[in-house]
C-alpha cells in the first residue's frame, strides 16, 4: 500500500541504522566505525562496516551498501513501503496511507498482513485455551506445569493449547472475521479431500508452541500430542507460508538474540521443550532446529549474531553419528563449533530438570567438547582395537577439518588432530589434502558442467586449482585489468612515484614483458612509448587531439566513466573513499601487480585445459609436463596474491 510521506520522512528521521542492523548481527566497535560479518554474503573474517555518523553501512566484500531502509528492504526481502511500515512499528511510529498500489501489489502486500494478523490471532486463541478453558487447564497446563514452565515462561514463549475439536479454531476465526481462504494459507484449518465444503481444525487436543520471526511476529505453531496414541505423529507443524520458511527459521531465536550476542555464543538443541528448559536453568542463548536437518541459511542467522556455536546431544551414540553432518555444515559455515553429549537417556530438557538450573550449567561448561576432540571420543571405544575402523575415525574427522573455510583454522585443527589421534601429522594432512583436492576438482568441473574424468583422487593438479572462479572468463578478466592499466596510465603518466621516476616510467618498466592481449590496449601502450621516444610526455588531451578516432574514442570512455564511477557515484550514495590519486606510489605498484595476476590466471586456465585434453587422450608423459607448468605458475600466483594481501586469485 502507498504511505503518504509524512510517515516516510518522520522514519527516516527518527531511524538509528545502529539500532537497526543490530538487530539482525552483532556490531563490534572498531575505530569510529562498527564492524561485523556481512549477513549478505559468507565471510570469515568481517568486512561489512557501519557508520554511525554517515547512517549509512557498506560491506567492502560483496559490495552491498545503503542506509538504514536499504538495509531492511535487503535483509527481509521486502520493498520500500514494507520496510517503512517495519521500522515506524518497530520506533512506534503511526502510519498514515496515502494511495493505492498495483492490484498486484495490494493482493500480495493484504495477504501477508492477513496472514501475520490470523497467525497472532491463533496465537492469542491457544493462549486463552490454555489459561482460561477448563480442558486447557487440566490438559495443557498440567503438562506444562509438570514440566516446570511457570506462568512467565509459558506468556514469554506464547504457549498455548489447542482443544479436542473439530472446529473450535475454525469456528472462532470465522466469527472475528477471518475467511477460511486465509486460514487454509495459514495452515489453521484443513479441507477434506473430495469435499472442500467440509473444514476442520489442524491443531485439535494438542498443547501448541507458537513460532515467531526475528521481529517477534507469531508466523507457525507446533503442536504437540499428549496422549499415547501410535497412529497420531508425536508433533504436528504448520505447512510454508507466505510468511513462514521453515529452512529459514530457529526456533527461540526472538527470544535467544540478545543473549546469543552478549554471550557470544548459541547453544543448539533439537526441539521446543529444550529451548524452553534451557531458558528456566538461566541459559537463554538457545535456538533449535526443531527436529528437523540444519539448512544453510539457518547457519547464516545464526552467524549474524555469533561466530561460535556449542551442539547439545541426547545421550545416544547412535543418533549422533546419524547428526554429525550438522557438525560439518556449522564448520562449512564459518563457525567456530563446540559439542556437549548429555549421559545416555538424557536430553537438555530431561537432564535440567534432573539436575537444577545451578548444576546444569556446570554440566555444559564441564562438558564441552571441541568438535575435533568430540569426534575422537565418539570413535573411540569401537576404534581402539580395529585399524579398520581407527583409520575410518581419522577420515571422519579429517572430513570435517577439510569443511573449515579458513586455512590458518585448519593448519591448527591438523596438528590437534595429529595430537589426539596419536598419528603422525604428515599423514593427517596428507588426508586433508585429498579431500581439499578431490573437492577442488569437483568445484573446477561443476563450473565447467561437464563430468570429471576417471582419476585418481591423488591426481595433483587439483591443488592449483583457483578456490573461486568469477562469472567472467580468465579472458575477459584480463581484458578489463589491461583497460585499467592503460587508464592509469594515460590519466597520471606525468605525475611522480618518486623524486626521479614518473608513474609511466614505473609502469613500462615493470610491464615490458607483458604485451597486451587486447588490440585496443596494445595500439594505446605502443602509442604511448612511441610518444615518449619523440620527447612527448602524452596525457589524455593528446589522444583526444590524435587524429585516430579509435583510440581518441577508448580513452574519452575511459576518462568519462571514471568521474562518473567516482564523484557523482560518491555524491549520489554518500559514501566517500580514498582517491588512488592519494598515493599514485601504492597505486601503480598495486596496479601492476593485479595485471601480472590476471596474465597469470589466464596462463593457469589455459593450462588446466590443456591437463584435461591430455587426460582424456591418455597422453600422461604431457599431463606430467603440464602439471609441472602450472606448479610453477601458481607459485608465482601466490605470491601475487600475498603482496596484494588476498588468496583469491579472482
Amino acid at each position: 500500500m502507498g504511505l503518504s510521506n509524512i510517515t516516510t520522512e518522520k522514519v527516516k528521521e527518527r531511524v538509528d541504522i545502529e539500532e537497526v542492523v543490530n538487530d539482525y548481527v552483532s556490531l563490534k566497535k572498531k575505530g569510529q566505525n562498527l564492524w561485523a560479518c556481512c549477513p549478505f554474503h559468507n565471510e570469515k573474517s568481517p568486512s561489512f562496516s557501519v557508520s554511525p555518523a554517515k547512517q549509512i553501512y557498506k560491506c567492502f566484500g560483496c559490495g552491498a551498501a545503503g542506509d538504514a531502509l536499504k538495509f531492511v528492504m535487503d535483509i527481509e526481502g521486502i520493498g520500500f513501503n514494507e520496510a517503512i511500515k517495519h521500522l515506524a512499528q518497530k520506533y512506534g511510529i503511526e502510519i498514515e496511507e496515502e494511495k493505492a498500489a498495483t492490484p498486484e501489489e495490494v493482493q500480495a502486500y493484504n495477504e501477508r498482513e492477513s496472514l501475520y494478523i490470523v497467525q497472532s490471532f491463533a496465537r492469542d486463541f491457544f493462549s486463552k485455551n490454555l489459561l482460561e478453558s477448563d480442558e486447557g487447564k487440566s490438559v495443557g497446563l498440567s503438562y506444562f506445569k509438570e514440566r516446570g514452565f511457570n506462568l512467565s515462561t509459558i506468556e514469554k514463549f506464547d504457549l498455548g493449547y489447542a482443544m479436542d475439536s473439530w472446529d473450535h479454531l475454525h469456528n472462532a476465526a470465522n466469527k472475528a472475521g477471518h475467511s477460511d481462504d486465509i486460514l487454509l494459507k495459514g495452515g489453521l484449518i484443513l479441507q477434506k479431500e473430495g469435499d472442500p465444503s467440509r473444514k476442520y481444525d489442524r491443531f485439535r487436543g494438542r498443547v501448541v508452541f507458537t513460532i515467531h520471526n526475528l521481529a517477534g511476529k507469531p508466523i507457525a505453531f507446533g503442536a504437540r500430542i499428549l496422549t499415547n496414541d501410535k497412529k497420531q505423529p508425536k508433533y504436528i507443524n504448520s505447512p510454508e507460508t507466505a510468511i513462514y520458511h521453515k529452512s529459514d527459521v530457529l526456533y527461540g531465536i526472538y527470544q535467544a538474540k540478545q543473549a546469543i550476542r552478549s554471550q557470544d555464543n548459541c547453544y543448539l538443541v533439537e526441539g521446543y521443550t529444550d529451548v524452553i528448559s534451557m531458558h528456566l536453568s538461566g541459559i537463554e542463548n538457545v535456538v533449535a532446529s526443531s527436529g528437523t536437518s540444519l539448512t544453510e541459511n539457518q547457519i547464516k542467522l545464526i552467524k549474524r549474531f555469533t561466530d561460535n556455536v556449542t551442539v547439545l546431544y541426547d545421550g545416544d551414540a547412535a543418533g549422533i553419528k546419524a547428526s554429525l553432518r550438522g557438525i560439518d555444515m556449522l564448520l562449512e559455515g564459518g563457525l567456530n563449533v563446540k559439542a556437549v553429549v548429555f549421559p545416555e537417556g538424557d536430553d537438555p530438557d530431561s537432564y535440567s530438570r534432573k539436575v537444577g538450573s545451578e548444576a546444569f550449567q556446570q554440566y555444559l561448561n564441564d562438558h564441552a567438547r571441541d568438535f575435533i576432540a568430540f569426534k575422537i571420543e565418539l570413535y573411540a571405544e569401537e576404534a581402539a582395537h580395529d585399524p579398520i575402523k581407527r583409520a575410518d575415525t581419522v577420515r571422519q574427522v579429517v572430513q570435517s577439518v577439510a569443511k573449515i573455510p579458513d586455512p590458518i583454522t585448519r593448519s591448527v585443527y591438523v596438528k590437534e588432530s595429529a595430537r589426539l589421534l596419536k598419528m603422525d601429522e604428515d599423514i593427517v594432512l596428507a588426508e586433508l589434502n585429498k579431500i581439499l583436492l578431490k573437492g577442488q576438482k569437483d568445484a573446477y568441473y561443476k563450473d565447467k558442467q561437464q563430468a570429471p574424468p576417471p582419476s585418481s583422487p591423488d591426481t595433483p593438479f587439483e591443488e592449483f586449482l583457483p578456490e573461486e572462479k568469477n562469472k567472467w572468463s580468465s579472458t575477459d578478466v584480463l581484458a578489463k585489468q589491461e583497460r585499467e592499466m592503460m587508464r592509469l596510465l594515460v590519466t597520471y603518466g606525468f605525475e611522480k612515484v618518486s623524486d626521479d621516476l614518473h608513474v609511466c616510467e614505473y609502469l613500462i618498466q615493470e610491464t615490458g614483458d607483458i604485451s597486451f592481449q587486447t588490440p585496443i590496449y596494445q595500439k594505446l601502450f605502443i602509442e604511448y612509448k612511441r610518444a615518449l621516444k619523440k620527447g612527448i610526455l602524452p596525457d589524455t588531451e593528446y589522444f583526444i587531439k590524435l587524429d585516430d578516432s579509435q583510440l581518441k574514442g577508448e580513452v574519452i570512455n575511459m576518462i568519462s566513466q571514471r568521474h562518473e564511477m567516482s564523484d557523482n557515484w560518491e555524491q549520489k550514495h554518500m559514501i566517500y573513499t580514498n582517491r588512488e590519486s592519494d598515493d599514485l606510489s601504492k597505486t601503480t605498484f598495486n596496479e601492476i601487480l593485479r595485471l601480472k595476476r590476471r596474465v597469470l590466471e589466464k596462463m593457469v586456465d589455459e593450462t588446466m585445459e590443456k591437463i584435461r585434453t591430455a587426460e582424456e587422450q591418455g597422453k600422461e608423459d604431457e599431463v606430467t609436463d603440464f602439471q609441472m607448468v602450472l606448479i610453477s605458475l601458481t607459485g608465482s600466483l601466490r605470491d601475487i596474491n600475498k603482496q596484494l594481501g588476498t588468496v583469491k586469485s579472482r
